[in-house]
């Protein structure tokens, strides 16, 4: 499915009814890697999943933009379907485009995910190394982002028990346009500081990480758990930082509890 926004078009996928689950993918990646959790729970939620600019089915325009324009494209997606308020599940860049949703459109938050993310902007170090794979993407293209980012991105007992898996992420890379590529280092690059927000953030809100997660460890996590009023904290065993494809099924039964808590409390609310 395609809905139009600014004259760009962007893909999702809507599937299943009740409590509407919004799922917001990592990067570089695409909507595919929330397959396992859209096969899972579209029979008791409504899933939707979205294609951010630049990935998957979506437009790539060549311009730049930020973390606060997916914000405002999801927002523009939930006017195109019609819902008020919404669970944003968002792993890694996601949870970053969550935490910039929850600044902007706070009321229209009815929970909120943040999986393998953090709240802290980029340290100098973590800027250079986006410049760094910014420029790998431009002169070597997107194999070469693969290789790159793999280690990072499944943990080690992935790594070496899951080839499919690996082989996925791996593809999945390779067709992400470099152009997607390069905006979303420049975005996260110069995305603001979140700590001081989250303490604003009024919602129930489930904190995800995988405990073989290097590129945003569990102190990152809670950090974010600790600060949230509203918040609790889960790890998953075995899981880098897609913890959602390594582990599949501890990931679903999180969120499926979580979520039917968050629905029997507003029922007696």
């Amino acid at each position: 499915m395609f809905f139009q926004t600014q004259d760009i078009r962007l893909a999702y996928d809507d599937r299943g009814s009740g409590v509407p689950l919004v799922f917001l993918h990592a990067f570089p990646l695409n909507r595919s890697m929330w397959a396992p959790q859209v096969a899972a729970l579209s029979t008791q939620f409504r899933t939707i999943a979205l294609d951010f600019r630049g990935h998957g089915e979506s437009d790539a325009p060549l311009w730049s933009f930020s973390l606060e324009q997916y914000a405002d494209d999801v927002a523009a997606l939930l006017d195109h379907l019609n819902i008020p308020q919404a669970v944003l599940v968002g792993l890694s860049m996601g949870g970053y485009v969550s935490l910039a949703f929850s600044k902007k459109y706070g009321d229209r938050l009815r929970a909120l995910v943040l999986a393998d993310t953090r709240a802290q902007e980029d340290s100098p170090e973590g800027k250079r190394g986006r410049f760094h794979l910014a420029q790998t993407a431009y002169t070597q293209g997107t194999e070469a982002v693969a290789n790159t980012m793999l280690p990072k991105l499944l943990g080690a007992t992935s790594l070496k028990n899951k080839s499919e898996l690996v082989e996925q992420i791996r593809r999945t890379i390779k067709h992400t346009p470099v152009s997607g590529i390069l905006v979303d280092l420049m975005a996260m690059a110069e995305r603001s500081d979140s700590v001081a927000h989250l303490t604003a953030i009024s919602c129930p809100t489930l904190v995800v990480i995988g405990d073989e997660d290097h590129t945003t460890p569990l102190v990152d996590a809670q950090i974010m758990a600790s600060h949230i009023p509203n918040a609790r904290l889960a790890v998953i065993p075995a899981a880098g930082h897609l913890s959602n494809c390594e582990q599949p099924e501890l990931f679903n039964d999180l969120l499926r509890g979580f979520v039917e808590g968050v629905r029997a409390n507003g029922r007696r609310s």
